[in-house]
């Protein structure tokens, strides 16, 4: 199994240092988020200051960007380290896109099936010379002159990843991507009976190969050294279900396990402002059903019950400002854990 850890995003000057460390700890990659700061900059910096380890966004936001600067920013950090990029993307729901982004919104699968066809569309043309002629409903791209077309740098595709939640999302990963991220708002319920179940939908469509294909989280993780930190990051992990869990894109995970009227509960109190409160109303067992919890002498097993037999790669951070380390002889034996991801399959 890979594990992944976090970036400062908050401030860029120490990124050298984290990346650096995180590399030397034994971790497979770092991951960056779009919540507070932009997703690509710290990655820019972990390019040239390390050599082995992945870079991923976890996920940057697509809609509010169109897929031209992404191409070109995932094309420079390929670029950059050596073709160690992944990008994903994410969705994002209604109200970030219309109010915080200022951006039109409309289904979401669909529309993200074409950013990613545009995306390696635009690529294709930089590297292989391939006319430039992305015609869809929602984008389209036909004009590339020399002048704005990057040297090919002999790299593979970068791999395109998405997060998603619902069937809809599940089954376009599935078939047309390299990977999905999912939300650490997910049980190892759900995983079982819906994602796994979405993801052969799309498997079967495409035709792609199971081993080249990444599935990356599927829920949190609260440990630490000793029972206290474990304590401290378990009730962090229960203001995070309760803050999700107010939002109805990801009840169909409450659902699985009868949890409807939690969701309806928390969404009336995040719209009158009980933010504060909301923790409350999520149980410890709740809690357990979204996350592998245990002190680093027990995580590697609780790894191993809670996402085994279908999770490629889990991120160790809290994010938000919470970080969690684990000591290298740890982070081994969680790569030890068996998983049918190989590598991905990047021919232009």
């Amino acid at each position: 199994m890979r594990i992944l850890t976090t970036l400062p995003q908050d401030d860029l000057t120490q990124v050298p240092a984290a990346a650096r460390a995180a590399e030397a700890a034994g971790y497979d990659g770092v991951v960056t988020s779009e919540n507070r700061h932009d997703p690509f900059l710290a990655l820019g910096i972990a390019a040239v200051n390390t050599s082995r380890l992945a870079l991923c966004t976890g996920i940057a936001i697509a809609f509010s960007r169109s897929p031209m600067p992404v191409a070109n920013a995932s094309w420079d950090l390929q670029s950059a380290s050596g073709g160690r990029f992944v990008l994903g993307l994410g969705s994002q729901i209604r109200a970030h896109n219309e109010n915080r982004f200022s951006v039109p919104w409309s289904a979401p699968a669909p529309r993200l099936r074409e950013y990613v066809e545009a995306l390696r569309a635009i690529w294709r043309c930089w590297e292989t010379g391939e006319k430039l002629a992305y015609r869809g409903q929602h984008y389209k791209f036909t004009l590339m002159t020399p002048n704005f077309t990057p040297t090919s740098t002999g790299q593979p595709m970068v791999p395109v990843t998405i997060a998603a939640v619902g069937p809809a999302m599940l089954r376009l990963a599935g078939e047309l991507c390299d990977g999905v991220r999912l939300h650490g708002f997910c049980t190892r319920r759900y995983l079982d009976e819906v994602v796994l179940a979405e993801l052969r939908t799309g498997w079967m469509k495409s035709g792609r190969p199971r081993e080249h294909f990444e599935i990356g989280g599927g829920g949190f993780i609260a440990t630490g050294p000793d029972e206290a930190s474990v304590a401290k990051m378990f009730e962090w992990v229960r203001t995070r279900v309760a803050f999700y869990g107010s939002t109805p894109g990801y009840w169909p995970v409450l659902e699985v396990h009868g949890l409807h009227d939690l969701g309806r509960k928390l969404n009336v109190m995040s719209k009158t402002g009980q933010w504060d409160k909301m923790s409350v109303e999520i149980s410890d067992d709740v809690v357990r059903l979204f996350a592998a919890v245990g002190t680093h002498r027990e995580l590697a097993r609780e790894i191993e019950r809670r996402y085994a037999g279908i999770t490629d790669s889990v991120t160790l951070s809290g994010g938000y400002g919470v970080h969690q380390d684990i000591p290298p002889d740890l982070i081994q034996d969680i790569r030890r854990i068996p998983t049918a991801f190989t590598g991905f399959s990047l021919d232009f």
